[in-house]
């Protein structure tokens, strides 16, 4: 389910409620929690969290044109998910999310390579969201994905 959008504020105003007030709780914690450096955006037709192109000049490798992606929040026919490369790229921090995740909700995680869903809106784990997301700045990342990309 694509969602066009040309900010965060209009994506998530062509939301339904529920889902309307948990995607905006959620997008509320992202920026309350995200370190200096990183900027909301729309990317790949989603709610975005880049550096950008004034941060890390040389952009994303697969398409130098846009900023580096680190997270991503989406509305799905299914789910809400979210998407933060860092989960993917960082072993430690995937297994300390998973160590985390069941302190926070009753049912196992439902996750890909760096997509967590979430197929109740009701089971998202704001607080440990917050958490997962104040735990790399942005550079941080940076050096993680020069570090990948070397690799």
């Amino acid at each position: 389910m694509k969602i066009e959008a040309n900010s965060p504020e209009e994506y998530i105003s062509k939301l339904n409620e529920p889902r309307k007030s948990a995607f905006s709780k959620l997008r509320n914690v992202i920026n309350e929690n995200l370190p200096t450096g990183f900027e909301e955006t729309i990317s790949y037709g989603m709610i975005g969290y880049v550096v950008p192109h004034t941060v890390y000049s040389a952009g994303y490798h697969c398409n130098p044109k846009l900023p580096l992606p680190f997270i991503n929040i989406a509305s799905q026919k299914n789910f809400v998910a979210l998407y933060h490369m860092g989960i993917y790229a960082n072993k430690e921090l995937m297994q300390w999310f998973l160590n985390e995740y069941p302190k926070h909700c009753s049912t196992k995680p439902d996750m890909g390579k760096s997509c967590i869903r979430f197929k109740k809106i009701k089971h998202i784990p704001y607080e440990l969201i917050a958490a997962l997301v104040a735990k790399m700045t942005c550079n941080d990342w940076i050096s993680l994905y020069e570090k990948q990309l070397k690799s």
